[in-house]
């Protein structure tokens, strides 16, 4: 090529960058713009690449051509082959129009991306698609224009495709489509695709077309959601039996819907004349009209009145309700009319018929003072009587059904619907008794009669009476609540809480779900019922029922059962431990003292649980086993709870074998005594002796009295079993006496049950004196628990004990209730420290101070303080030391059979070691 024309070139004063390619693509030459932004530079970088642009280029035209690099990444230009004159390849130019970005071109792009519109350019002789974000979200890409396609709805490519062949065939001047387009990892979504050819060759074929697509998904749906509207719009007016209608007044033109015209019964246009349609007007409706429509042009206001319209033949007429709404131009004058028209002639004849059924229910009122009412089976809408509104406390206005049954309870609401129901799909007439308050908050019972009244031509409705019977069932509910329920604390009572509980059983069963019951028996209620009195035990009873009760769910059953005893039943349980729960809760609910004026009184509670299982299946079986745990719960302690278990079972029966075998032990001879001495702390005194009972059953061995002994305290048997043992122990001190041996008293053990029997004092002086031993010398050891329950019988006994000089002694002092109080005020000699203490005062100097303290507390009271358990001369020792006045325990001597007794007391008259004459008698 001539190097001056290319001098030339280079030197014009172009906007454009311009670079000179020899044939093969190398770099000629370039002008400043082109060297400033690197192009020489890139064209040879990229000469390879441009291979197929070079070779489209020399068959003449012009070509898109892109080289990397300038603002936005890339450098779009075109290529062109230059010729000579006669058409041999000399060189190709590559000319780029903006090298530093168009910023005009970026505004627009700007604007449009702003707007929602994304834009496009396309390629069409290297099929390649130039994209903005707009559509796919992704960055600026490029695609294959058949990629595209692929990704365009499969029932939309056809017309996609064709509506671009029939621009590019130049038949149209724009290309536009709307189709559904896939986006990556999305569903599809509406598109709007427009563009336009900007480049064609020169015989006009298509180059380059550039377009905009537009997101139009949301319009989409907008669309389909006006017609479902205008669907549903549809449906509801022919549900409504009502039409529209509309009157333009410019040129006098009336349009009725489909659904006006089958609800006036014309089944052709003609029919729907304005005139036609006023003539079969009844005349009053006609005059009613004429007048409606002459306000509404006056005031221009909407309006609406009821019209009857004849129909042909022996039809009734049919009532209408017609609803004019004028629409007004900014000038107020009306510029279309738009109406409806509702067909009420069901609704009209319901009102006919409600007046004729009001007058009959008032008449039949009076008469017999009694309310009525009658309800439209499809409608609900109700008429009442005077009498009617009367019975409900509320004045004579329109009253709907909802608004009456708001005044019933919840179950007389749904029983009343349901009568209803049954009656309407056929049922027999039903009477109910329902309950509802009135606004004054009065209680009132009404009996209602329903049944069913269906006429010809008129809409079936339920007639209902109502007559009020507040007394009668407030009388029954007197006598339900004595039969059934405990008039101290309001709870259901055994015969209600063992018909709860069989419905109860059957329902877990039904459903397969856990059931448990609680046997509750209140620990310390007696003492305190027999301390304070009747009174304050019933306030206390129910004050724990009331904390109980908070701590149960609805759904359980909970009922007093006797005395201090309670049942919960538990329902709708998920697992059996969950009673163990609950049974904890109930406990801690009774932790809290109650107060009566100065004093605090406190129970605990017992708690025995039995579930739902085999060998438990009804109520009899869950109490016993419920029962029979509880015992299980007090014998571990008390405040606690047990599960029934065969564990408790056995127990149990233990227990009753016990109790069953101690009635007639005393004629059978199975009692015995053993007797261990007292020494006293001073040398020279003589012992005393303490009298122990003993049972040894026949087969079976001795029997502990630590087992045995509540059990006879609470079948009744201490109290024989007590005067048996006076007896045997004063007659057996009497014949040491007479035998010459030397002791102080004989102590003998007198349970609680016993001190509460009147004439027991009386009886063991009557004892003492019928053997022939001083009274003096009986010395009777007590319980704490004895002492707290000051009765007049308690009282009673104390004096006569004091009369005649009887000791007391309050045995294993500091385990249980003790009450300074008691102590000091009832003629108490001797406290014995209990051999807990005392076989743990080496090994804990707590206990020793403890030991010390109960010394000084007795001496302080002026009584003598002996200590039980001694067996080291380690622990006799500090006893002593701490100022004990008697000591008892295998140190000196086990518990001894009379003659081993008398022996011992022979050789401690001798002068020998108590410690050696123990010694020899165990050899």
């Amino acid at each position: 090529m001539d190097q001056g024309i290319i001098a030339s070139l280079l030197q014009h004063p172009l906007a454009s960058a311009l670079v000179i390619l020899d044939r093969n693509g190398a770099p000629l030459a370039a002008n400043p713009a082109a060297r400033e932004h690197g192009l020489p530079a890139a064209a040879a970088a990229y000469q390879p690449m441009l291979e197929d642009i070079r070779l489209l280029a020399a068959d003449g035209g012009v070509v898109p051509c892109s080289l990397p690099g300038g603002p936005r990444g890339r450098h779009d230009g075109w290529m062109r082959a230059v010729h000579d004159d006669g058409g041999h390849l000399l060189a190709f130019t590559l000319s780029i129009p903006h090298p530093d970005g168009s910023p005009a071109g970026e505004r627009w792009e700007l604007a449009l991306e702003s707007a929602g519109h994304g834009l496009w350019d396309w390629d069409l002789a290297s099929d390649r698609v130039l994209r903005s974000p707009a559509v796919d979200g992704r960055a600026e890409v490029q695609d294959r224009g058949g990629a595209l396609l692929e990704r365009i709805h499969p029932d939309d490519r056809a017309g996609v495709h064709a509506a671009v062949q029939r621009h590019l065939r130049g038949e149209v001047d724009q290309y536009s489509a709307e189709f559904r387009y896939r986006q990556p990892g999305q569903g599809w979504r509406w598109v709007l695709d427009r563009g336009r050819v900007v480049a064609r060759t020169a015989d006009g074929q298509p180059l380059r077309m550039v377009g905009t697509h537009t997101d139009i998904e949301q319009q989409k749906q907008l669309e389909a959601h006006l017609h479902d509207q205008q669907l549903h719009l549809r449906q509801a007016q022919q549900i409504a039996s009502m039409g529209s209608w509309s009157w333009e007044p410019a040129d006098r033109r009336f349009w009725w819907s489909p659904e006006l015209h089958a609800l006036l019964g014309n089944e052709h246009a003609a029919a729907s004349s304005p005139r036609a349609w006023l003539r079969r007007l009844h005349p009053r409706s006609r005059g009613a009209l004429r007048m409606a429509w002459r306000r509404l042009w006056r005031d221009g206001r909407p309006g609406n009145l009821d019209l009857e319209l004849r129909r042909e033949g022996q039809q009734p007429a049919l009532q209408l309700r017609l609803w004019m709404q004028p629409l007004q131009a900014a000038d107020g004058q009306v510029q279309r009319l738009l109406g409806q028209v509702q067909n009420i002639t069901e609704q009209h004849q319901t009102d006919a018929l409600i007046r004729w059924r009001t007058e009959l229910l008032n008449r039949v009122s009076a008469l017999g003072r009694i309310g009525g009412c009658e309800i439209e089976v499809d409608t609900r809408q109700m008429q009442w009587t005077e009498e009617c509104y009367r019975i409900h406390g509320l004045r004579k206005e329109p009253v709907s059904l909802d608004q009456a049954l708001a005044l019933y309870t919840d179950d007389s609401r749904a029983a009343f619907g349901s009568a209803l129901d049954r009656i309407a799909a056929g049922g027999l007439p039903e009477q109910l008794d329902l309950c509802f308050y009135r606004q004054s908050g009065m209680r009132v019972w009404v009996q209602v009669l329903i049944e069913l009244d269906c006429r010809d031509g008129l809409p079936p409705r339920f007639v209902v009476l109502f007559r009020d019977i507040t007394r009668e069932r407030e009388a029954n509910e007197r006598i339900e609540l004595l039969a059934h329920y405990d008039l101290l604390t309001g709870l259901p009572n055994r015969l209600l809480l063992r018909e709860q509980t069989a419905a109860a059983i059957d329902e877990a069963r039904h459903r397969g779900t856990p059931l448990a019951m609680l046997f509750i028996d209140l620990d310390g209620f007696k003492t305190i019922n027999d301390s304070f009195g009747h009174a304050t035990g019933d306030t206390l009873l129910k004050a724990a029922a009331s904390r109980l009760h908070q701590n149960l769910r609805n759904s359980d059953l909970f009922g007093r059962f006797n005395g201090d005893e309670f049942i919960v039943v538990l329902r709708d349980l998920a697992e059996a431990e969950d009673a163990g729960h609950v049974a904890r809760k109930l406990i801690a609910s009774l932790a809290e003292p109650l107060h009566r004026g100065q004093d605090l009184l406190k129970v605990g509670a017992s708690v025995g649980i039995a579930m739902l299982g085999d060998g438990r299946q009804d109520f009899e079986s869950l109490l016993r086993a419920a029962d029979a745990a509880m015992h299980a719960a007090k014998e571990a302690g008390r405040n606690t709870y047990q599960y029934y278990s065969q564990d408790v079972l056995s127990r149990i029966q233990r227990r009753l074998d016990i109790e069953h075998a101690l009635h007639g032990a005393i004629e059978r001879e199975e009692f015995s005594l053993v007797y261990q001495p007292l020494m006293h702390a001073e040398a020279g005194q003589p012992p005393a002796i303490e009298a122990l009972l003993r049972w040894h059953r026949p087969g079976l061995g001795y029997c502990s009295p630590v087992e045995f002994i509540p059990i006879a305290e609470k079948c009744g048997e201490i109290v024989r079993i007590g005067d048996w043992v006076l007896n045997e122990a004063c007659r057996q001190a009497a014949a040491w006496d007479r035998a010459g041996l030397s002791f102080d008293r004989i102590a003998v053990n007198v349970s609680a049950v016993q001190l509460r029997e009147r004439g027991f004092a009386e009886r063991v002086i009557e004892v003492c004196h019928a053997h022939g031993l001083s009274p003096t010398r009986m010395e009777l050891e007590l319980t704490e628990s004895a002492l707290i329950r000051d009765t007049e019988i308690l009282r009673h006994c104390f004096d006569v004990f004091e009369r005649h000089n009887v000791p007391l002694a309050v045995d294993d002092f500091g385990t249980g209730f003790s009450n300074l109080h008691y102590l000091n005020r009832f003629p108490v000699g001797r406290l014995k420290i209990d051999r807990s203490f005392v076989q743990g005062m080496l090994a804990d100097a707590g206990t020793a101070e403890v030991t010390q303290a109960i010394v000084h507390l007795g001496h302080a009271l002026g009584m003598k303080v002996v200590a039980e358990g001694v067996e080291t001369a380690q622990e006799e020792d500090l006893l002593r030391r701490q100022g004990c006045d008697e000591i008892q325990g295998y140190l000196y001597s086990r518990p001894l059979v009379p003659r081993e007794l008398a022996q011992w007391l022979r050789n401690a008259a001798t002068g020998a070691p108590m410690r050696d004459t123990a010694a020899a008698l165990v050899g």
